[in-house]
């Protein structure tokens, strides 16, 4: 057995980042009144940090990119019949990490046009008609459930392995897994130029997410005074 490098640090910066942010929002949106400017903040930060990881799935390093754990028939068929030999993700890992992904894209995306027709605006709503809010408001307030289930099942996961033998969160802090020496394979790809473009896009896509591209409407008529 031997240690070798898994996650680069900029996946397990955005790992932390996004935990840190999604636990932020959920405790935000609990709190309610004035915590909601906060939960907003947190949202936008979900969405540059979800378009990073989208350009690095594409560009990252060799266990950061979608393609190197993405659930084939063939994967599943592999890890089912105890044959998995892989580093990085499993198959059934992968479905984790696609359903949390996607999830929380959706709930960042409709909480950018989401209102509650009292004190709260997404920084978009001024975009959709009133209706078209009102609607993307229930979604984004329908499917909180759904990251608190699918948060329970990812936290169980980590400590049925834990009890088995294997630390998932070691590797996401340090980076390194030990495997079989037969089994490690050097990570290539994801350096200073993807890592440039990646920031870049997801720069510009929290930019997009602000709203501080919209033209600020024009002031109300001013009321006579008589």
């Amino acid at each position: 057995m031997m240690k070798t490098l898994v996650w680069d640090l900029p996946l397990r910066l955005f790992h932390w980042l996004l935990a840190l942010s999604v636990t932020g929002a959920l405790v935000t949106i609990s709190l309610g009144g004035n915590w909601m400017v906060w939960h907003e903040r947190c949202g936008l930060a979900v969405i540059g940090l979800l378009a990073f990881r989208l350009v690095w799935g594409l560009c990252g390093s060799t266990h950061s990119r979608f393609a190197s754990f993405f659930p084939t028939p063939a994967r599943l068929k592999a890890y089912v019949s105890g044959q998995w030999q892989h580093q990085g993700h499993n198959p059934i890992g992968a479905f984790s990490v696609f359903a949390l992904l996607g999830l929380m894209a959706f709930q960042a995306v409709t909480g950018l046009f989401s209102n509650d027709d009292v004190a709260f605006y997404g920084p978009l709503s001024r975009l959709v008609s009133s209706d078209t809010g009102s609607l993307l408001s229930g979604w984004h307030r329908s499917t909180e459930e759904l990251i608190y289930a699918l948060l329970a099942l990812h936290i169980l996961a980590i400590i049925v392995y834990r009890v088995r033998g294997k630390n998932l969160v070691g590797p996401m802090v340090h980076g390194k897994a030990e495997v079989p020496a037969n089994q490690a394979d050097p990570v290539k790809g994801g350096g200073w130029i993807a890592l440039v473009i990646a920031l870049v896009i997801a720069g510009a896509a929290l930019w997009f997410a602000t709203g501080a591209w919209i033209p600020a409407p024009p002031p109300a008529p001013a009321v006579p005074a008589w």
